[in-house]
C-alpha cells in the first residue's frame, strides 16, 4: 500500500508497485473468472483480464448483439463463451456486469450457482446497497467484492491497450473465505486499474449516482442548454452559441483542465477570462450547492434507485427513452453540434491529406 496526499488529505491506495500483476495472477491461478454480461463494462474487463493471463470465460445470451460482439472479440462458443447459466456454473468468481435492471431480473437464476466459497463480483454497488428494492441478498457463505473503474468499459480498454490504466475503487461487502480483500485487489489489478482506492458499496453507489446526475451528465447537460438558450435569445447565431458553449469546452478547456488543473487553466488565459471565471465561479457554486445537496439526499434515501427501477422495468421504457433522446437529438442545440462535428471531421481529413 502507498499513502498519497490528495489535496492535503493522506489516503491509502494500492498501486501496481505494491501489488504487481504477477502477485494477482498467483493469487487467482486456480480461479475461473466468469464475466456475466458483455455490454458496457463486460468487454473491457474481460479482454483486459484475458490479455493479462487470467482464466476468463464469458456468459451471455446466445443470439444477441452482445453474443455476436463477444465472438468478434475472440471468445469461442463452448470454450470461452457460454450461456449465462453455464458460465455461472463453471465460474468460481462470478462477475455480475449486467445492467442494474438485468441484475435484478437475473438474480433468482444466478443465486443458484453461488455455491459456498465462490466469489460474487460487482462493478457497481447498486444491487447490494438497495437490496430492499432489488432483492439481491447473497448467502453468507460466499465472498462479495467490488471493483469499480472510474470510467466506461471502452475507456478502460483503450487505456489498457495504450499501456496505461483507469483508476478504480474497490470494496469488500462480505468476506466468507478470509481472502476477499486480496481477491478484490487482484481483480482490480487484473482488469487494468492504474491505482485502487478503498471504499464501501454504499459510498461507491452514492457518489456514482450523484456524479452522473450532477456534474458528469445531468448538471453539465442542463447548464449547456441554459447558456445556449441565453445566447440564442440575445441574438447570437446557432454556431456561435454552440462554439462558445460546447465546442471550446470539449475540444480545448476540458482536456487542458484534465492535464494541468483548473488553476493552470486560470493562469493561462486572458485577464478578461481570468477575472470573469474567478468572479463568477462562486455564484455558480452557491447556486448549485442546494440542488446537489437535494440530489445527494434523494440518492441516500433510495428515491433515485426506486425511480430507476420503476422506470427501467416498464414495458415501454425503450420506446419512451428513444422519444426522449430524439427530442434532445433533434433540438437546435445538438443539431448544430452535429454540423460542427462534421466540419471538425472534414478539417481533420484535410490536415491528414
Amino acid at each position: 500500500m502507498a499513502t498519497i496526499n490528495f489535496g492535503g488529505v493522506p489516503e491509502t491506495v494500492i498501486t501496481r508497485d505494491e501489488f504487481p500483476l504477477q502477485k494477482a495472477l498467483d493469487l487467482l491461478k486456480d480461479e475461473t473468472i466468469a464475466v456475466i454480461g458483455y455490454g458496457v463494462q463486460g468487454p473491457g474487463q474481460a479482454l483486459n483480464m484475458r490479455d493479462n493471463g487470467f482464466h476468463v470465460i464469458v456468459g451471455q445470451r446466445a443470439g444477441t448483439p452482445s453474443w455476436d460482439r463477444a465472438i468478434k472479440d475472440g471468445w469461442v462458443p463452448g470454450e470461452s463463451l457460454f450461456s449465462i447459466e453455464e458460465a455461472a456454473e463453471k465460474g468460481t468468481i462470478i462477475c455480475n456486469l449486467l445492467s442494474d435492471a438485468g441484475q435484478i431480473a437475473l438474480w433468482p437464476t444466478l443465486q443458484k450457482y453461488l455455491t459456498p466459497g465462490k466469489t460474487l463480483y460487482f462493478s457497481h454497488g447498486f444491487g447490494i446497497t438497495f437490496n430492499d428494492q432489488t432483492g439481491i441478498v447473497p448467502a453468507q457463505d460466499i465472498d462479495v467484492i467490488l471493483v469499480a473503474p472510474k470510467g466506461s468499459g471502452t475507456s478502460l480498454r483503450r487505456l489498457f491497450v495504450a499501456g496505461g490504466g483507469l483508476n478504480s475503487s474497490f470494496a469488500v461487502f462480505q468476506d466468507a473465505t478470509g481472502k476477499a480483500y486480496e481477491k478484490a485487489i487482484a481483480m482490480g489489478i487484473g482488469v487494468g486499474s492504474g491505482y485502487l482506492f478503498e471504499t464501501d458499496f454504499k459510498k461507491e453507489v452514492y457518489s456514482d449516482l450523484t456524479g452522473e446526475r450532477g456534474v458528469l451528465m445531468g448538471a453539465l447537460a442542463g447548464i449547456i442548454e441554459a447558456q445556449y438558450q441565453v445566447l440564442r435569445q440575445r441574438g447570437h447565431s446557432p454556431s456561435e452559441a454552440f462554439n462558445e458553449t460546447v465546442e471550446e469546452l470539449t475540444q480545448s478547456l476540458v482536456p487542458l483542465v484534465g492535464e494541468n488543473g483548473m488553476d493552470w487553466m486560470f493562469g493561462n488565459c486572458s485577464v478578461t477570462a481570468q477575472r470573469g471565471a474567478l468572479d463568477w465561479k462562486g455564484k455558480f457554486r452557491d447556486a448549485t450547492l442546494p440542488v446537489l445537496n437535494d440530489l445527494y439526499d434523494s440518492v441516500a434515501s433510495g428515491a433515485e434507485a426506486r425511480r430507476t427501477i420503476e422506470r427501467g422495468s416498464t414495458p415501454n421504457y425503450r420506446s419512451e427513452l428513444e422519444a426522449e433522446l430524439k427530442e434532445v437529438r433533434d433540438s437546435e442545440l445538438w443539431q448544430t453540434g452535429a454540423t460542427v462535428r462534421e466540419l471538425r471531421s472534414r478539417t481533420s481529413e484535410n490536415v491528414e491529406a
